[in-house]
C-alpha cells in the first residue's frame, strides 16, 4: 500500500470518526447539571414564550412563532390540552388547532426547541385545567393524588403523548426539538390537601415520568420535592427572589413562567405589567445563577368556544409581549428582544464563569462572572430600591443605576442595557369599524329560543339536581322547571307581588315565569354562588316556573375538583298568603342545553331548520344571525359587542367564545368589548354571523372593527446609554460593538407597511403618552420636518437624538431633553394624503 493511499485511509477514517461523533452530538439529546441544561453536548441560555396552539390557528402559528424568534426567543412553551384531544373517553382529536404535532413541527422549522408540559392537569385557565369531563365518572376516582384510578387514567394518557412525539421523533435525543417535558402542575399548591397521598403521588409521578425514557429531562413546577431526577423548577414574577433555588445542587436553575401580566376574569379591570419591571426581573434571574426563562404569556391568544375556565374571559392575556392578535406589544416586545440580546452577549462568562457577589449596600450590589483562564467577564449592576436612583462605583468607573433596574455590562466595562431605560418604540392599538358592515343592506334576522317547561324535561326528579353531573360539559345551559298550581286564597292580600328567591352554586342564572323573563342573577370568579331575588308576578291556577341555569367554564384549580358542583340549590317563594313556600323538594324537570344548540342553527345548514323574522332588539334569550363580508386587507379583524349582554357568538359555524358586556369592572367599563375573529375562520364573502344573546341587546349596535397597531412612537432621551445590536467576531471571539455614541430614535412599521405621516414630533419636554403627546415648555421647532424627512414614505428610519440633528431648542440647561415622534403606518401603495 502506497504511503499516500494509508494517509487517504488515515483520512477517510478521521472523517468518519468525525462524522459520527457529530451524528453522536447532534442525537446526544439534553442533560444537566448544576448550571445549566446541556443540549446535544453544549451549554445554553434559553428565552422562551409560552403559546398555547388551540388559543390560535394553524394559520396563525408560522407567523407567531417568528414574531416570538425575532423577539429572540429560541424556544416555544406549551401544555398539552388533554380534554381538547379526548373528549370523549377513547376517542381522539388532533385536528385543525389541535394538531400537537404540527405546532411542533412548525417550530422546529424556525430553528427553535419546544417545551412541552403534559401535565396532564395543567391549570392554565382552561376548561376543568385540561382533564376531560369524563375522568369525573371513573368510580372511584379522586384526582391528583395516590389514586390508583387516577394514576393508571394518567399514566395512559401521558404515555399515549410521549408514544406519538417519539413516533415523530419529534425529543431531541431523536434530534427533534423537544428539549423539556413537565409531569403534574403547580402541585404544592394543593399537596398538603391530601397528606402522606399527596407526598407519595409527587414520588409515583415522577418515577412514572422518568420511565417513559423520552431522553430529555423532566420537569416539575412549584414541587420543591420533585424527585430525582426530575427538576423543581419556579413560577411566579419575580423568581430570582422568591425562588429557594433547586432542590439538589446538581440541577439547575429554571423558570417555567414568568407571567407577563394577569389573566382576566369578567368583572376585572384592566392588567398590566410594564415592560421595565418585566426586563427587571429576567435579568435579575440570569445575574443570580438562571439560565431558563418563561414568558406565561408571549402570546395569550383567545379562548375559542367553551374551552376557558370559571368566569375567565375570552381574550387571553392581552398584555402579553404578542396581544391577542399576534400583533407586536410595543414597548414590552421589544424592550425584551433588546434584553435577550444583552444577556446572550454575556454567553460565555455566565455559562462558563465563576459568580461572585460584590456588596454596595443594602439595596445594590453587583454579580460578576469571570470565566477562569480567560478575560471572559460580564457583570451585572443591581439597584433593587424601589424609589432611589443610585451611582455606584465599579471597576474605577461610575455607573448611574435608576432605581429598581439592572445595568448589564457583558465585558464588565461597557453598560449596553438598562432594563429601566427603554429604548424600544411604542405602539397604540386602534379598533377601526368597518362602514360596509352597515351599508350592504344584510339585515338581522331573529329566532326566539323557546322557554322550556316542565312537559319538555328529560329528567325529573324531587329535587334541583347538580349542574356539572347533568350537562357533563356538553353545553353551558341547563333548564330546571317545575309547576306551581295557586288558588286565589294563596295569592297575597291586594294582590302586592309574591317574591321569588334561589340560591345557585353557580354561575348564572335567567329566571322566567310562565314564558316571561323577569331577570338575571351571577356570582363572580371568587364568590360563584349567589342569591337571586325579585318581584314576581303570579296568577290563579298553573304557574310555570323555568330557571336556566349556566356555567361560565368549569374550576380549573384545587384539591378534590371531582366534587365541585354547580347548579340551582333551593327555591322559595315568599310573600304568599299562606306564607313561604319552599320548592327545593318539589318535581323538578331537567334539561340538558338550548334548542338552538340542538339544531345548531349557527350553521348554514342547521340555521335552515328554524323560521327567522325581522331582528327587534333587547329581547332575552334568543338567536341573530346576518351575513357580512370580509374587509379587505390583512388586518385582524374583530367585533365590537358593547350594545350587547351575554351569550355566545359563531363565525361560519365555529365559535369565537363567550362574551360577556353586561358585567361591569370596578371601573365601570365591561373587561373586554372586542371579540376576535381570525382571518382564516373567513371567506371573502357571505360570512354566516350567529349570535346568541341571553338577557337582551341590540344586534344593529355591533360593530365589525378592523384592528391595527400602525400609530407607532419612539420615545428617547439624549442621556439614553448607547445601544448594542451586533456582535463582531475578532480573533475567533464574539465582541461586543457599540453602535454610536449618541442615542438613536428608531421608528419601524408593521410589516409590508410604510410610515404615511409624522403626526407628532418633539425634541425638548413633551408631554403625554403614544397616541396622546402634547408639547411641553421647552421645543426645538425643527423636530417635526426632520423626522418627517428622514421617515416619511420609508418602512423604518432612525433619528440621532441632539441638537445637531433635531434643531436648537429653548430648555433650561438642568432639563434632560426628551425627542419623542408618532408616525401612521399605512399599507404599500395607499396614496398618501
Amino acid at each position: 500500500m502506497s504511503s499516500w493511499s494509508t494517509c487517504d485511509l488515515l483520512f477517510k477514517l478521521l472523517c468518519l470518526f468525525l462524522l459520527v461523533e457529530s451524528a453522536v452530538l447532534v442525537h446526544a439529546g439534553v442533560t444537566y447539571d448544576g448550571r445549566s441544561l446541556i443540549i446535544n453536548g453544549k451549554r445554553e441560555l434559553i428565552f422562551s414564550g409560552s403559546i398555547h396552539y388551540p388559543r390560535s390557528t394553524p394559520q396563525q402559528w408560522p407567523n407567531l412563532i417568528d414574531k416570538a424568534k425575532h423577539g429572540g426567543l429560541n424556544a416555544i412553551d406549551t401544555y398539552v390540552f388533554w380534554n381538547v384531544h379526548e373528549p370523549v373517553e377513547g376517542q381522539l382529536d388532533f385536528s385543525g388547532n389541535f394538531d400537537l404535532v404540527k405546532f411542533i413541527k412548525t417550530v422546529e422549522e424556525a430553528g427553535m426547541w419546544v417545551i412541552l408540559r403534559l401535565g396532564p392537569f395543567i391549570e392554565a385557565e382552561w376548561n376543568h385545567g385540561g382533564l376531560p369531563y369524563w375522568l369525573r365518572e371513573v368510580k372511584n376516582i379522586t384526582f391528583r393524588t395516590n389514586n390508583e384510578p387516577y394514576k393508571y387514567y394518567m399514566k395512559k394518557y401521558a404515555q399515549m403523548i410521549v408514544d406519538m412525539m417519539k413516533k415523530e421523533k419529534l425529543f431531541a435525543s431523536q434530534g427533534g426539538p423537544i428539549i423539556v417535558t413537565q409531569i403534574e402542575n403547580e402541585y404544592n399548591n394543593i399537596q398538603l390537601a391530601f397528606k402522606e397521598e399527596g407526598a407519595q403521588y409527587v414520588q409515583w409521578a415522577g418515577k412514572m415520568a422518568i420511565g417513559m425514557e423520552t431522553g430529555v429531562p423532566w420537569v416539575m413546577c412549584k414541587q420543591w420535592d420533585a424527585p430525582d431526577p426530575v427538576i423543581n423548577s419556579c413560577n411566579g414574577r419575580n423568581c430570582a427572589d422568591t425562588f429557594p433555588g433547586p432542590n439538589k445542587p446538581n440541577k439547575p436553575s429554571l423558570w417555567t413562567e414568568n407571567w407577563t401580566a394577569q389573566y382576566r376574569v369578567f368583572g376585572d379591570p384592566p392588567s398590566q405589567r410594564k415592560a421595565e419591571d418585566l426586563a427587571y426581573a429576567v435579568a435579575r434571574w440570569f445575574s443570580m445563577d438562571g439560565t431558563l426563562v418563561n414568558y406565561y404569556m408571549y402570546h395569550g391568544g383567545t379562548n375559542f368556544g367553551r374551552t376557558s375556565s370559571s368566569f375567565v374571559q375570552t381574550r387571553y392575556y392581552d398584555e402579553a409581549p404578542l396581544d391577542e392578535y399576534g400583533m407586536l406589544k410595543e414597548p414590552k416586545w421589544g424592550h425584551l428582544k433588546d434584553l435577550h440580546s444583552a444577556i446572550r452577549l454575556c454567553r460565555n462568562p455566565l455559562l462558563w464563569g465563576v459568580r461572585r457577589v460584590q456588596k454596595f449596600g443594602k439595596n445594590t450590589e453587583a454579580y460578576i462572572y469571570e470565566r477562569p483562564g480567560t478575560n471572559a467577564c460580564a457583570a451585572f449592576l443591581s439597584n433593587n430600591d424601589t424609589k432611589l436612583d443610585m451611582v455606584l462605583g465599579f471597576n474605577g468607573e461610575q455607573y448611574h443605576l435608576p432605581r429598581r433596574s439592572v445595568s448589564i455590562l457583558p465585558d464588565c466595562k461597557t453598560v449596553v442595557f438598562n432594563t429601566a431605560r427603554v429604548v424600544a418604540q411604542h405602539s397604540t392599538r386602534y379598533f377601526f369599524p368597518i362602514s360596509e358592515f352597515h351599508q350592504n343592506n344584510k339585515q338581522w334576522e331573529m329566532w326566539k329560543e323557546p322557554v322550556s317547561r316542565m312537559n319538555e324535561a328529560q329528567t325529573v326528579y324531587a329535587a334541583c339536581l347538580e349542574h356539572y353531573n347533568m350537562t357533563k360539559d356538553t353545553s353551558d345551559y341547563l333548564w330546571y322547571t317545575t309547576s306551581l298550581y295557586l288558588n286565589d286564597d294563596d295569592l297575597p292580600i291586594k294582590r302586592y307581588p309574591a317574591v321569588i328567591k334561589i340560591f345557585s352554586l353557580g354561575h348564572v342564572l335567567h329566571a322566567f315565569i310562565n314564558g316571561q323573563y323577569i331577570g338575571t342573577g351571577q356570582g363572580d370568579n371568587l364568590e360563584k354562588s349567589f342569591t337571586f331575588k325579585t318581584a314576581l308576578t303570579l296568577r290563579i291556577g298553573l304557574n310555570h316556573i323555568s330557571l336556566l341555569s349556566m356555567t361560565v367554564g368549569y374550576p380549573d384549580s384545587g384539591a378534590y375538583m371531582e366534587r365541585k358542583i354547580a347548579g340551582v340549590h333551593q327555591v322559595r317563594i315568599q310573600g304568599l298568603n299562606t306564607g313561604t313556600l319552599d320548592l327545593s323538594l318539589n318535581q323538578w324537570g331537567h334539561k340538558v342545553g338550548l334548542e338552538g344548540e340542538k339544531l345548531r342553527v349557527y350553521t348554514q345548514e342547521g340555521s335552515q331548520s328554524v323560521q327567522w323574522t325581522q331582528a327587534s332588539g333587547n329581547t332575552p334569550l334568543v338567536w341573530y344571525k346576518r351575513y357580512f363580508n370580509a374587509p379587505p386587507g390583512n388586518d385582524p379583524v374583530a367585533l365590537d359587542m358593547s350594545g350587547m349582554a351575554k351569550g355566545m357568538i359563531w363565525v361560519n359555524g365555529i365559535s369565537i367564545g363567550r362574551y360577556w358586556v353586561s358585567f361591569l369592572s370596578p371601573i365601570g367599563k365591561p373587561s373586554q368589548s372586542e371579540y376576535h375573529i381570525p382571518r382564516d375562520f373567513l371567506k371573502p364573502t357571505d360570512n354566516l354571523l350567529v349570535v346568541l344573546e341571553e338577557s337582551g341587546g341590540n344586534p344593529e349596535t355591533i360593530e365589525l372593527l378592523r384592528v391595527s397597531r400602525d400609530t407607532i412612537c419612539t420615545i428617547i432621551s439624549d442621556k439614553h446609554p448607547p445601544h448594542v445590536t451586533t456582535w463582531k467576531r475578532l480573533n475567533n471571539q464574539f465582541q461586543t460593538v457599540i453602535e454610536d455614541a449618541k442615542p438613536t430614535a428608531y421608528l419601524k412599521c408593521p410589516t409590508s407597511k410604510v410610515i404615511e405621516a409624522i403626526e407628532f414630533a418633539s425634541y425638548g419636554n413633551p408631554e403625554g403618552y403614544c397616541g396622546s403627546f402634547k408639547v411641553g415648555t421647552c421645543n426645538a421647532g425643527a423636530a417635526q420636518s426632520v423626522a418627517e424627512k428622514a421617515c416619511v414614505g420609508k418602512s423604518s428610519c432612525s433619528l440621532r437624538v441632539d441638537s445637531a440633528t433635531l434643531g436648537s431648542d429653548n430648555c433650561p440647561s438642568d432639563v434632560t431633553k426628551t425627542f419623542v415622534a408618532q408616525a401612521r403606518c399605512v399599507q404599500k401603495g395607499v396614496l398618501f394624503v
